[in-house]
């Protein structure tokens, strides 16, 4: 090679490799992400062969991060938080103390001392946000009222770790560590002579300075910005704002206020998510987004010793009892405590086992610091390799447990009292706010409708299907899954059926053998192959009606069973072509209504 390409070499190999190993987990009914890991540890300096740039690896794994952040703040709104913020503080911060004190314990059993097993039980504490992000989308989880509760414990605890980031370095004498030598100076390091609740004060006036700039200046900047953008007409420039602004707000977050780089991105989401045009801006994101997320899982493969599980086996095992059982029971019972559906309980104890970014990041400094040995951050790396690995399966376990948990809690329920009702919608009844999650929750009840369609999907499609078939007098349902359109349809009236219709449970609620129809309304062409053969197997006769964006997704919906595909860019064509012609001009207007 005639230059030295670090770069170019890591983002190749990490990529190309991924995409191997990713396609053969895929073909083994395999979550991808064990592809991605799998890449990671063949790149790494612990295995034979070429070996990545581990550093440039891990600042390519941050920008991941961070627009991951970034997107979910585009669907996450200031209220949402606001709204589960009774469960997620207090929640989060019980979840932590308690793993804490299991690491502590641990430490304690390996002859450790006390800093050595705050750092290590803090690095168990806290869940890795692309793990449990992409677990949220994969599951189309993230609009619900289980994916507010998981973000909003996982934002608790971003703020917990940016705390814990900045006292270690002030505690390390007091706790047996070395203090941290300012070898360069940043807006981010505090002396050690403001003292314990110095440092602490400052930290969180940092970060409410943060917030207060976020809210009062950038709720008008940023929405400005993007509508000038767009006025230019320029889609190049549209999407070069989107990244500046998410990579912009995330490092000046970082340098100025001391706030983690993730959770700086989430704010800037979420304050462009009040702009019209989010719903771009989050198109315009994805594809970097998940590029780089799938570097992430890349570069903590990489930090993989296969090796250290032999020579640290029972070490291991009980690091990882830590963090998929451990934690998994402490955010059970919190739930639970709170009045919370056995089903939220369970998704939200399987979403936080497991850990990331935070805990590599707090072994690297407990190690700097003299605080925690090798041997603790060799620990951390294995259990959250073995943990991420591991996740997928805890969804599986979660999905088989929760039908005999939620039986047993019907049996061991009082009659009436320990049931209440849901909103009133009979006279007699009384509403009952308890109820209300455990409504959502719970498995949805099977229509009563028969000969009906089912409209997949109320985005701007399906919304104008919507409205067409209600004005005919036809009898159809929507399956939708995000919270604010489920309101919407059913103030208008309309029956629904909340989650994803790929789901089996989800769609065999819409009686899909005595449906007449089904409309597929989504434009991922993918998840409607799915729902296709579904409704195939489920009713043969069904006639099934589907979208798509290019040939080859006509092709593909085609291929699985879909009667009529309609590309809209040849909709589009065919209505412009009309209008040249003068040819049944009226036809697009009576189409529409």
């Amino acid at each position: 090679m005639p230059h030295d390409t670090p770069l170019i070499a890591t983002i190749v190999a990490g990529l190309g490799l991924a995409f191997v190993f990713g396609a053969l987990a895929n073909r083994f009914r395999i979550p991808p992400l064990v592809g991605y890991l799998v890449a990671g540890v063949l790149v790494g300096p612990n295995t034979p062969g070429f070996v990545a740039d581990a550093s440039l690896a891990n600042e390519l794994a941050e920008i991941g991060v961070i627009l991951l952040m970034f997107g979910v703040g585009l669907h996450f709104s200031l209220k949402d938080l606001l709204s589960v913020r009774a469960i997620a503080v207090p929640g989060a911060v019980v979840q932590i103390g308690f793993a804490t004190l299991l690491g502590v314990g641990l430490a304690w059993l390996l002859g450790w001392s006390l800093g050595a097993g705050l750092v290590f039980g803090l690095a168990l504490s806290v869940a890795s946000t692309v793990v449990l992000l992409r677990a949220m989308q994969e599951r189309r989880l993230i609009e619900t009222e289980r994916g507010r509760i998981a973000v909003g414990w996982l934002i608790v605890e971003d703020l917990a770790m940016v705390l814990a980031l900045v006292l270690l370095p002030a505690l390390a004498g007091v706790l047996g560590g070395q203090p941290q030598a300012d070898d360069h100076a940043s807006l981010l390091s505090l002396p050690a002579s403001y003292g314990i609740w110095g440092v602490v004060g400052v930290t969180l006036a940092k970060v409410a300075a943060f917030v207060i700039v976020m809210l009062v200046v950038g709720r008008r900047v940023i929405p400005w910005v993007l509508h000038y953008v767009a006025h230019t007409g320029s889609r190049e420039l549209f999407r070069l704002a989107v990244l500046a602004i998410a990579l912009g707000v995330a490092f000046g977050a970082a340098k100025l206020f001391g706030v983690s780089l993730a959770l700086g991105a989430f704010f800037a989401g979420m304050i462009m998510s009040e702009s019209e045009l989010s719903h771009r801006a989050a198109e315009e994101s994805l594809p970097l987004r998940d590029a780089f997320s799938v570097l992430f899982f890349v570069s903590v493969g990489m930090l993989f010793d296969p090796l250290s599980l032999i020579s640290n086996g029972l070490p291991i095992l009980a690091t990882l009892a830590i963090i998929v059982v451990g934690k998994s029971i402490a955010a059970f019972v919190i739930v639970i405590a709170f009045r919370y559906p056995i089903a939220t309980a369970l998704m939200i104890s399987a979403s936080l086992a497991q850990i990331g970014e935070f805990s590599f990041i707090l072994a690297e400094l407990g190690v700097g610091l003299k605080l925690l040995p090798e041997q603790g951050r060799d620990l951390i790396l294995a259990g959250a390799i073995l943990s991420i690995l591991l996740n997928p399966l805890m969804f599986l376990v979660v999905d088989w447990m929760k039908p005999w948990l939620e039986a047993r809690a019907t049996k061991a329920a009082p009659p009436v009292e320990a049931r209440p009702i849901g909103p009133a919608t009979e006279p007699g009844q009384v509403a009952s706010v308890v109820a209300a999650p455990e409504k959502e929750d719970g498995p949805p009840p099977r229509t009563a409708l028969t000969y009906h369609s089912i409209l997949v999907g109320y985005g701007r499609v399906g919304s104008l299907v919507g409205a067409a078939m209600k004005e005919a007098d036809l009898p159809f349902l929507v399956i939708e899954d995000a919270d604010k359109t489920l309101a919407k349809l059913k103030s208008d009236g309309i029956e629904t059926v909340a989650g994803n219709a790929a789901s089996a449970e989800i769609f065999s609620a819409a009686n899909p053998e005595g449906a007449k129809r089904l409309i597929l309304a989504i434009p991922n062409a993918f998840e409607a192959g799915q729902i296709v053969l579904r409704a195939r197997a489920a009713n043969p006769a069904i006639n099934v009606i589907a979208r798509a964006h290019s040939d080859a997704e006509v092709e593909h919906l085609r291929g699985v069973g879909a009667d009529t595909v309609i590309m809209g860019e040849r909709e589009i064509a065919r209505g412009i072509v009309e209008v040249v012609t003068g040819a049944a001009v009226v036809a697009p207007v009576k189409a529409e209504t």
